[in-house]
This record gives structure tokens, sequence and C-alpha cells, in this order.
């Protein structure tokens, strides 16, 4: 009931949706009352709804019976939405470990994935928000304007593509005219 997969009973596993699939997986486990789950990428393969589906029926179930979920995620910013406690490994070792504002950090994305980032507070959460910068996306200039004693606006200006080749004609050489 917990996991809402009664009416799928009667249904072949190939008739159910990937959410559907991982529900079921989940009533499986739990059907065995154990008070831990270890999951292995419980979202891979699913659409952004499906992953917040599942991930809010785990959050459901560690508060409603306590159950303890450890879980493997790939994605930084569900896994800090969603975990109590993270755990980031690096080169076979553990890199860091404690509550999400402690390990996902600029620093900590850079050691253990290579990339360059940028982490924000969630407005949605308050956890932190990883934004990846890439090798095609500048940040340019920055300019930083103060609002008020307790906010910060940051603004980026950011070039994506930059025209290759000769620069379009301005209105006026279109016309004949000159600039």
């Amino acid at each position: 009931e917990a996991t809402e997969t009664t009416a799928l009973a009667d249904r072949h596993v190939d008739e159910l949706s990937g959410g559907q699939r991982q529900r079921v997986w989940i009533a499986m486990a739990l059907a065995q009352q154990t008070d831990l789950l270890l999951l292995d990428e419980p979202t891979t393969f699913l659409d952004v709804s499906h992953q917040v589906e599942v991930l809010d029926l785990l959050t459901d179930l560690n508060r409603s019976r306590g159950t303890t979920i450890v879980m493997v995620l790939h994605d930084l910013n569900l896994a800090a939405r969603y975990a109590d406690h993270l755990i980031a490994l690096a080169d076979g070792g553990l890199h860091a470990a404690g509550v999400p504002t402690d390990v996902l950090t600029v620093d900590t994305v850079r050691a253990v994935f290579g990339l360059e980032s940028l982490v924000i507070d969630d407005p949605v959460s308050g956890r932190p928000l990883m934004v990846p910068i890439g090798r095609h996306h500048s940040t340019g200039s920055s300019v930083t304007l103060s609002v008020g004693s307790s906010a910060t606006i940051c603004i980026l200006t950011c070039v994506l593509f930059k025209r290759s080749g000769p620069s379009p004609a301005s209105p006026d050489e279109r016309q004949g005219g000159r600039g």
C-alpha cells in the first residue's frame, strides 16, 4: 500500500512504466519488512517526473516507517535535495562525507568529477544546487549588485555560441547607406 502498487499486481512487468517498475521493486523489498533498503541507482533510465516520484516515495518510507535508505545516485542535485547525508568517492576512496551543504561544494565537484561548477542554494529546498559550467559555457564578465542587507544578485553575461565568419551588415549597409 505504501508504494501504491496493489492495482498493478495483475499486470505483467513489461506493461509497467519505469516509475511503476521501480515502485514494484521497492514494494518487494518492503514486503521483506526490512529496516534498511540498499538501492543502486533507483532513478536511472527514468524521466524527471518519475525520478522525483521514486525519491518522494523513498522519503515517505523513511519518514513514516523509519526505514534507513542507502542509495547510489549520480544526479548530484537530486542527491543533495533528498539525502540527509552524502558520501563522495574519488579514486577508489572517500573524498567527502556529511550533510549536503558540507559535501556538495565547488571544490568537491572539481576534485571528484573534474568539472568546474557553481553551487548555489536551491530556491525550492534550500539545499545546495550544482550548476555545471562546461567547456562551451563561459561566464564572461560578472557584475554583483547588492540588494538590501541580506540578498546578493549576481548577473552573469554569457556567450554560448560566437558567430564565425564576417559579421552581418548593419541596417544602414544593407540599405546602401553609410552607417
